[in-house]
């Protein structure tokens, strides 16, 4: 007995060192003491590998800065004070877009973003598509779908967060970005990290790494939009000022 308590107690502690059960449901929560996950090794790199934002915001928010303009969307978890989801632009006016910067092994180099309408494809390259651009923070949020079928294509997927226009409002809104593998738990990270005065968050990355697929929490916040995080982790694009039309 002694020997199979020894066994399945290191058992446990390596595979704590691996993932972290702190999310809802059995979720595997990327988090600063454990922030990679490898789909390689637990079997999920076939199919879609599909990427939602979801938020809350703060009760006492509504009315308070009803300017704001970037959000994102869904049902969170435990939060203090007691959440509100937003419904639509008469309870608030928020617009925080999902995007991806990818980088393939070819060379070739690009964002896949709501502004723009650049919306990237599933079957060709990038291998990358956003399913629209959602801006009232409806239940379904924004979501990418990544073909992982496609995998040895890809050299890196950075998944980031940008607030389109108007007043930062990261610390006014609590943001989850969920990854749901074709097969496995799904992944969790939150944008807990409080930041008032950032404009982008990167989130998480996908490398490949000598054809193991991997997922490391980013959670890096800065003060500009998509040419600073792309200064910050060398991308090398070109970028210029976008609008959306109104609605």
């Amino acid at each position: 007995m002694a020997v199979w308590d020894r066994f399945f107690s290191n058992w446990g502690r390596a595979a704590a060192q691996q993932l972290d059960f702190g999310g809802v449901n059995g979720a595997v929560e990327l988090t600063k003491r454990h922030p990679s996950f490898s789909l390689t090794k637990q079997g999920a790199v076939t199919g879609n590998l599909r990427v939602n934002l979801s938020w809350r915001m703060r009760t006492s928010d509504f009315g308070d800065r009803a300017g704001l303009s970037q959000g994102l969307r869904h049902p969170m978890r435990k939060f203090r004070p007691e959440m509100v989801q937003a419904q639509g632009p008469a309870m608030v006016n928020v617009d925080l877009d999902l995007a991806c910067l990818y980088e393939l092994q070819d060379g070739s180099k690009g964002v896949v973003q709501p502004l723009g309408n650049i919306l990237g494809s599933i079957n060709s390259p990038p291998y990358v598509q956003l399913s629209g651009d959602d801006r009232f923070g409806s239940g379904s949020g924004e979501t990418i779908y990544i073909n992982m079928d496609h995998r040895a294509d890809f050299k890196r997927l950075l998944i980031f967060v940008y607030i389109y226009d108007g007043t930062p409002a990261f610390d006014r809104t609590h943001a989850l970005v969920t990854l749901y593998p074709g097969n496995g738990p799904r992944i969790e990270i939150a944008l807990a990290e409080r930041a008032p005065e950032a404009r982008s968050c990167a989130v998480v990355m996908l490398e490949n790494i000598k054809g193991e697929i991997v997922l490391r929490r980013e959670m890096r916040y800065v003060y500009g939009f998509q040419a600073e995080l792309d200064r910050l982790y060398g991308w090398g694009l070109q970028w210029g000022r976008g609008y959306k039309t109104k609605v």
